[in-house]
């Protein structure tokens, strides 16, 4: 089926975020680039994928694919978009939150577990793992950790936080790395880890920590 040029734009528009971005950009995101309505952003992407130059799959960790609109463009473009946890609601997985603040592409090949997120970092606490403020780091959905993980923790059930993990057997500890800021101790009921950090999204790079 023929695109029309408004929608041929729109495509054009969506390849070009994800060339650079590695991403496909949120609904808000596309609003304020075009200067046009979220819903009618909504609309132009259910035309793209009933004339199937996209495709969507799942929930949480949605497969995006960009189809070529030419024989010229037959390639198609892969990737696993996955959510970025906005606000955190008390109580549930961060993986189950409703609060997206949009989405990412990654490499599917690469991030494979089930309910996989992302986080945005705030601040340099952990800077000497390679984390950032501005980072998005992604999770794989765990509640439980090893010693020495890197893991997205809520604290408090009000505010999520990153560090390494250490159990002792009265207390946890939670170490940034960062000599700037102190080691935090909090006993068992003040703790829940939420998912292990299995990489980290800045920009177009992406840099690993098996840890």
């Amino acid at each position: 089926m023929e695109l029309t040029d408004k929608q041929k734009q729109f495509f054009e528009y969506l390849e070009e975020r994800m060339d650079e971005d590695g991403r496909i950009p949120s609904l808000r995101e596309a609003a304020v680039d075009l200067g046009v309505s979220h819903t009618a952003v909504a609309q132009m992407i259910n035309q793209l994928e009933k004339k199937k130059v996209i495709k969507r799959e799942g929930r949480y960790g949605r497969t995006i694919r960009l189809y070529g609109t030419s024989r010229e463009n037959q390639r198609f473009r892969s990737g696993r978009e996955l959510p970025v946890i906005g606000q955190i609601t008390a109580g549930l997985p961060m993986y189950a939150q409703q609060e997206w603040e949009g989405t990412v592409v990654v490499d599917e090949s690469i991030f494979t577990g089930d309910n996989l997120f992302c986080l945005r970092i705030k601040g340099q606490s952990m800077k000497d793992a390679g984390i950032f403020d501005g980072d998005l780091v992604v999770c794989e959905p765990r509640q439980y950790a090893e010693n020495g993980e890197i893991v997205a923790v809520l604290v408090k059930g009000e505010e999520a936080t990153v560090k390494r993990f250490f159990l002792f057997s009265d207390h946890i500890e939670l170490r940034p790395a960062n000599d700037a800021y102190p080691v935090m101790c909090y006993p068992f009921n003040e703790l829940l880890v939420q998912g292990k950090i299995v990489g980290v999204i800045r920009g177009k790079h992406r840099e690993f920590d098996g840890k």
